[in-house]
């Protein structure tokens, strides 16, 4: 008889009576995948690539889940007269910046009385520009204020212009932002049509009566950049300031206590016209991406590319990686999938699987732009702002087909682009609920197809599935080493020796963390302003850091006597565990840059091993695998990956200067509060650090 206890084991009598413990079948699984977890790891990070490769073909086709917003079921009220309105306004502002030059104040007065005339409460907001300055608690903080420069003149404040259209069936719960970013000292002619499109919009919504969303036109002056006055507006709208500012010296448009708000916010379009297009046809493009990969709903995408493609004829287009158009590689494997395809559809026509080649470069170049500006964690538009407050944000840029002094074709651009923000305000003002129903998380491969968290995590899961089954096997030979090591094995066991290991990896990400935090400190010094100047001081003090620890610190550096024969093993399970752990946590926060960092991080782990013994036996299996370590740790460099991502982007290497460049870009990580630039200094260089030293252990 066996007797079954409440443990993962089955208690089972022996011939003489002593009992037999037998695993339970889930336990022995695990025991399976530890005794041949070489094969294994090979077969799920082939698979977890692989998977990476196929999301293109996975991609589905995207669809409305909020039945309330039907887009395109009313008619466009939208009439000539509203577009001569905004004409009208257009050619007002480039008349008086003739004669005014250098006067933007008159400017946003002008804006403002074309505002009031339709009826709406204006407001003039002043706000400071903002010094970008890196603190290391701002990665932790809400949005806040922004921190003010000195001695700056009055000429150097930007004025916001916003009006409100009250509905006349709403109770002033509820509103829908419109953002116009301009430039009122420098403004282009493109630029201005922007503000000729949302004020034909403004003149009719002015008058309707089917509104139950209060209308906000927000005019942000976008000489300090887009987001920065549309993220100040934001501050002020959600946490008034009332300490005395010395903005009120600089007071010439009565802004005190002037400040209008409306309800919560259900969603916000950002409006922008910019260039020409190099298209037949009047070209829309959608940027989505927000701080830390955060995304809108899709539902918003999907009725702007709706009504923009079937009711207003517009080119509808997302970012792409160019350079990835021209992939041999991609392009291959392109071929191979479409040759599959049509193989299985001559097997049964029900399996529609593949696409064509030229479909599936770009969906893959889609894919990278929008797994690349996710994983940046840097907004790709004014939009961005709107998302620190959990709102709805897209950009829509608008590229005409026409030059900006073609009067006989504005007054059409005006009617359509116009007519495109009205129906989506009518689909988004027929909502009784914020946007819940379709996906958050999403990644795009066109404009018209996504792929959903529940597919994208797959290609993840198969990378770093191999890492605690790698991690349990290493730990396992290397605790046998430490126990073989000494003639009284138990007193090995007591010791706990392997914690050296386990220190060694705490102390290099304690470093980490230290190095994390160093550019704040560096910017304090003075003197000291040139990117490349600021990179050398950071990796010399760094490399300092680093070589003080391994000195000072007993047992910790890899070239130690004290570590010996097989314990590199034990530091290397440790580090692949750091990395599983550091990995599966940076996926909770930003997916995008937990999977590009597993496409760097996991093959170094995996690979790593010392190379001594390699170059002593001068076997070619041994030399290529300690070739392949090489290679792998040389590319996982922060600093080397950043080049070699530069170069696959198309924008070249950038030679003397890759260190002040190097630098420039983790300043915008962390001006922009990106989690991505706490992963590189707490994530992956520690992990990054280990490897080296597995790479050169003594053993």
């Amino acid at each position: 008889m066996a007797a079954v206890n409440r443990d993962n084991v089955e208690e089972v009598k022996t011939d003489d009576g002593s009992p037999k413990i037998k695993p339970r079948p889930i336990v022995r699984l695990g025991i399976f995948l530890i005794a041949h977890s070489p094969i294994f790891s090979v077969v799920f990070s082939a698979a977890g690539v692989l998977a990476l490769l196929l999301l293109p073909l996975l991609a589905k086709n995207t669809y409305i889940s909020e039945n309330a917003l039907m887009p395109g079921s009313a008619r466009s009220m939208l009439s000539n007269q509203d577009a001569s309105d905004g004409s009208k306004l257009v050619k007002d502002i480039k008349n008086f910046r003739l004669n005014h030059e250098g006067q933007g104040v008159e400017v946003q007065k002008l804006i403002g009385k074309y505002m009031s005339d339709m009826g709406a409460e204006v407001s003039f907001q002043k706000f400071h520009p903002e010094g970008n300055q890196f603190h290391p608690l701002h990665f932790f903080s809400s949005p806040d204020s922004y921190a003010l420069e000195e001695n700056v003149s009055c000429a150097s404040y930007g004025v916001n212009v916003a009006g409100i259209i009250r509905a006349p069936r709403g109770d002033g719960k509820e509103s829908i932002v419109l953002v116009t970013p301009y430039d009122f000292i420098n403004g282009g002619d493109y630029e201005s049509l922007s503000l000729g499109i949302v004020s034909s919009l403004f003149s009719l919504l002015s008058r309707v009566t089917w509104l139950s969303k209060d209308i906000i036109w927000l005019v942000a002056d976008s000489r300090y950049g887009d987001y920065r006055p549309v993220a100040a507006w934001l501050t002020e709208y959600h946490s008034p300031s009332f300490k005395v500012s010395d903005l009120l010296k600089c007071d010439e448009l009565n802004t005190a206590d002037n400040f209008r708000r409306a309800g919560t916010m259900a969603a916000a379009l950002v409006v922008k016209v910019d260039g020409r297009s190099e298209r037949f046809e009047d070209t829309l493009s959608i940027y989505a991406e927000a701080s830390n990969g955060q995304m809108p709903n899709l539902d918003l995408i999907n009725v702007v590319n709706y009504l923009a493609v079937h009711r207003q004829g517009f080119y509808v287009k997302v970012e792409k990686v160019v350079s990835l158009l021209s992939s041999s590689w991609l392009q291959i494997f392109g071929e191979i999938f479409e040759a599959v395809g049509k193989l299985a559809h001559t097997l049964n026509p029900d399996w529609n699987f593949g696409i064509p080649a030229a479909d599936y470069l770009e969906g893959s170049a889609t894919l990278a732009s929008s797994l690349y500006s996710q994983a940046l964690g840097i907004p790709t538009g004014p939009h961005g702002a709107f998302r620190d407050y959990q709102v709805d944000a897209i950009t829509l840029k608008i590229s005409p087909r026409f030059p900006p002094d073609s009067k006989t074709r504005q007054h059409d651009f005006f009617l359509r682009g116009a007519r495109l923000l009205e129906g989506t305000i009518r689909s988004v003002n027929n909502l009784l609920e914020k946007f819940h129903q379709s996906f958050f998380l999403y990644l795009l491969t066109s404009p018209s197809k996504f792929i959903s968290v529940g597919v994208y995590m797959i290609a993840f899961a198969l990378l770093v599935a191999p890492l605690p089954m790698v991690a349990a096997s290493l730990y396992i030979d290397g605790c046998k080493a430490l126990t073989n090591s000494t003639h009284n094995p138990a007193e090995n066991l007591k010791s706990w020796k392997w914690l050296d290991a386990a220190k060694q990896v705490f102390a290099l990400h304690l470093l980490g963390f230290i190095v994390t935090l160093l550019p704040y400190f560096i910017c304090q010094v003075p003197g000291q302003h040139s990117p490349r100047n600021r990179s050398i001081m950071w990796g010399t003090t760094s490399s300092s850091l680093l070589l003080i620890t391994f000195v000072t610190i007993p047992g910790f550096s890899p070239f130690s006597s004290r570590l010996h024969g097989t314990n590199w093993a034990v530091l290397k399970s440790v580090t692949i565990a750091a990395a599983f752990i550091g990995l599966c946590l940076m996926s909770i926060i930003n997916f995008a840059t937990a999977e590009i960092g597993a496409l760097l991080l996991v093959p170094t782990c995996l690979m790593a091993q010392p190379i001594k013994p390699a170059l002593r036996s001068r076997r070619v299996k041994s030399l290529l695998g300690a070739f392949c370590s090489l290679v792998l740790v040389t590319i996982g460099f922060p600093v080397m990956f950043f080049a070699l991502s530069k170069g696959l982007l198309g924008e070249g290497l950038v030679g003397l200067s890759l260190g002040g460049e190097f630098w420039t870009w983790l300043e915008s990580l962390w001006a922009w509060k990106s989690a991505t630039y706490l992963y590189i200094g707490m994530v992956h260089l520690p992990c990054w650090l280990l490897c080296l030293c597995i790479l050169f252990h003594p053993s």
